[in-house]
């Protein structure tokens, strides 16, 4: 997709509207028109867009300062696009957990999940992330959690596919799958109904 530089786009936004302005003193509104509808798609494309997409170029060259520094220079999140928004919040929780800022990347990475991200790939990724910050505090269970919701949707990316299954097998090696598997079985009979200890 074509993207157009984030400072390129702001020195537009500077020059077009004072150019618009004097073409319409100075020759009339007609001759002005094109200048002021430029100046109103580039704005309206900064302030629903924001800069996610020059950032994600950047994550994917691993500059996280980089990235981080052009998702500073969106407006505000709560203006982008709800996708936007959505991407927005995953790059900087995905950026907070690289320089290992954990507390903004849980954050973070759950504003991404409560706002609606749009593919599965990266539903599964965030809840994946979020599973792993959770182990890493010893929260078996909210890790569990996040595990089995990540396997709810339909990945397709293949890198992803196999994140997951070394997330697995982390978690089996760990006996974190056995033991989820043998409480829920000693604690409940089917039908929901709690099991009596035999009568001797």
């Amino acid at each position: 997709m074509f993207t157009i530089n984030i400072y390129l786009r702001f020195f537009f936004l500077i020059v077009l509207l004072p150019l618009a302005v004097y073409l319409s003193i100075e020759f009339g509104f007609w001759y002005s028109f094109p200048f002021y509808l430029f100046w109103v798609v580039f704005a309206i494309g900064y302030i629903m867009l924001g800069t996610v997409q020059t950032a994600a170029k950047k994550m994917e060259s691993m500059d996280f300062l980089g990235a981080e520094s052009r998702l500073k220079l969106t407006l505000s999140p709560k203006l982008l696009f709800k996708t936007n928004r959505a991407y927005y919040f995953m790059l900087r929780g995905t950026i907070a957990l690289n320089l290992k800022d954990n507390e903004a990347a849980e954050f973070y990475l759950n504003k991404a999940k409560d706002t609606g991200l749009s593919t599965g790939n990266e539903k599964a990724m965030v809840h994946l992330q979020l599973a792993n910050l959770a182990a890493g505090k010893n929260n078996w269970n909210g890790a569990l959690m996040h595990f089995r919701t990540a396997k709810k949707y339909k990945v397709t990316d293949p890198n992803l596919r196999d994140q997951m299954r070394q997330y697995e097998k982390a978690l089996a090696n760990r006996g974190v799958l056995k033991t989820a598997g043998m409480t829920n079985r000693g604690m409940q009979a089917p039908g929901g109904k709690r099991r009596r200890p035999k009568m001797r």
